[in-house]
C-alpha cells in the first residue's frame, strides 16, 4: 500500500475515520470480506467513491472479491495512526472538557492526553483522570519542555479568543477546537479543525422541518 496522503484531498482525509469504525465493527461481528458496495451502503455514498478514495492509498481488494476485513482494519489503522502516538493537551477541564477528555483516552488510539490546563482556581489543582489539572499560565513552558503535537481547546468563545494569540507562538501541529469561536490559520504548518456541536443539531433539525427540501 502506498501512502500518499500529502497529496490527498481533505474530503478523502475526513472519510478515513469513517470507514475505519465501520470496518472494526465489522471486525468485531466477526465478517471477514466486504465489498465496496457494503461498505458504500454504510457510509452513505457509492461504491465508486470507495474505490477511488482507497485508490488514493494503492488500493486495499481485488476486484470481484473484495476486500479482507482484517487486511483492511490494518491498513486502515496504519493510515491514521501510523504507529504514532501523538502527544496531546487539553485546555479547559469543565464538563465538556472532562467529557472529550475521557473520550480520548477510552476511544481514540494514537492520542495520549499528557496534559490538562484550566484558569479557574476550583480547577487548578484538581485531579483529571491520571493528570492533576494545571493552570493555564504555565502553558507555554509546559509546551516548551514537553512539545506536545495536539492541542484541545475546551474553553467559552470569549476565552478562546483570548487563548489564540497564545496558541499560534506555541510549539505544536493541530488544534481541535470545540468553543464557540471559529479559529483561523494560527501559523504555517498547525491543522485546525474547529467542531461546532450546535451546527451539527440545528442542521438536522432543519431537515426535520424542511423534509421536502433535501436532496
Amino acid at each position: 500500500m502506498a501512502n500518499n496522503s500529502g497529496k490527498i484531498s481533505l474530503p478523502v482525509i475526513k472519510r478515513l475515520p469513517r470507514y475505519y469504525r465501520y470496518v472494526r465493527d465489522l471486525q468485531k461481528a466477526g465478517v471477514t470480506t466486504v465489498s465496496s458496495s457494503e461498505l458504500a451502503r454504510l457510509l452513505g455514498t457509492t461504491a465508486s467513491q470507495v474505490r477511488q478514495d482507497f485508490n488514493c492509498f494503492g488500493g486495499f481488494g481485488q476486484q470481484g472479491v473484495g476486500y479482507n476485513v482484517q487486511l483492511l482494519a490494518s491498513e486502515l489503522t496504519n493510515l491514521l495512526y501510523q504507529g504514532e502516538t501523538l502527544n496531546t493537551v487539553l485546555l479547559g477541564t469543565g464538563r465538556l472538557g472532562r467529557t472529550i477528555s475521557g473520550f480520548i483516552a477510552r476511544e481514540l488510539p494514537g492520542f495520549k492526553l499528557v496534559a490538562a490546563f484550566d484558569n479557574a482556581p476550583a480547577q487548578v489543582g484538581q485531579s483529571l483522570g491520571e493528570l492533576t489539572v494545571l493552570d493555564v499560565a504555565t502553558l507555554e513552558d509546559f509546551c516548551k519542555q514537553h512539545h506536545p503535537q495536539i492541542v484541545v481547546l475546551c474553553v467559552p468563545e470569549d476565552a478562546a479568543a483570548e487563548l489564540a494569540p497564545r496558541l499560534a507562538g506555541l510549539d505544536f501541529k493541530g488544534l481541535w477546537n470545540f468553543s464557540h469561536y471559529d479559529v483561523g490559520n494560527l501559523s504555517p504548518g498547525i491543522a485546525v479543525e474547529n467542531v461546532h456541536l450546535g451546527d451539527s443539531l440545528s442542521s438536522l433539525g432543519f431537515r426535520v422541518r424542511n423534509p421536502a427540501g433535501e436532496n
